[in-house]
């Protein structure tokens, strides 16, 4: 439990950049079904979470997972709630979820990348995603365009298409498409190897 003392903020807590995008292109991009095991990794709020959990209804699963434990604890509430049964929200480290190898038909990081990289913990991410994800499943990232802001990071932070692919690729992925999904963000989608 943090100390509520402390004023320490995650890198892009509280934040959510699921009303800039257009969840309907973001779904369809990404090939969102029913019946899919869908991880999002920092997924703060769970906006993107509730929105795919509707999708991919009761006979699949929503894993949420972040650093955040309010907004995780919030989230619980929500999908209560709301009665995503199927939506399962916990604390843990990018590199240490609790979850099976091959686990995971579509791996789905938003708006959270950059501050991985800008942590220093974007090996331990990829590296996760790369053992969760199945053969010849999905990563899904989605990104602000390395545009001046607001809204989203300053300039120096943010990545580009090109820059995602050279962090992912390495880790068994290979790019699949690029897709703009709102007025600031792209979605840039692989397949693992």
């Amino acid at each position: 439990m943090s100390d509520p003392n402390t004023t320490d903020k995650l890198p892009g807590q509280g934040k959510s950049s699921f009303d800039l995008i257009n969840p309907k292109v973001l779904w369809k991009e990404i090939d969102l079904a029913p019946g899919l095991v869908f991880l999002d990794l920092g997924c703060g709020a769970g906006n993107y979470s509730l929105s795919a959990a509707e999708i991919i209804g009761i006979n699949g699963t929503v894993y949420a997972v972040d650093l955040w434990e309010e907004g995780i604890a919030d989230l619980k509430a929500r999908a209560r709630q709301e009665g995503q049964i199927h939506l399962q929200a916990m604390v843990a480290p990018a590199g240490e979820i609790p979850l099976k190898d091959h686990s995971v038909d579509i791996g789905f990081m938003a708006t959270v990348l950059h501050d991985l990289v800008e942590a220093g913990t974007a090996i331990a991410a990829l590296s996760e995603m790369t053992r969760l994800i199945k053969p010849r499943g999905k990563l899904a990232i989605v990104e602000f365009e390395k545009i001046d802001g607001p809204p989203g990071p300053p300039i120096h932070i943010r990545l580009d298409a090109a820059q995602v692919e050279n962090l992912v690729s390495p880790y068994g992925f290979k790019r699949q498409k690029i897709k703009k999904v709102g007025d600031y963000n792209y979605l840039i989608t692989f397949i693992k190897l």
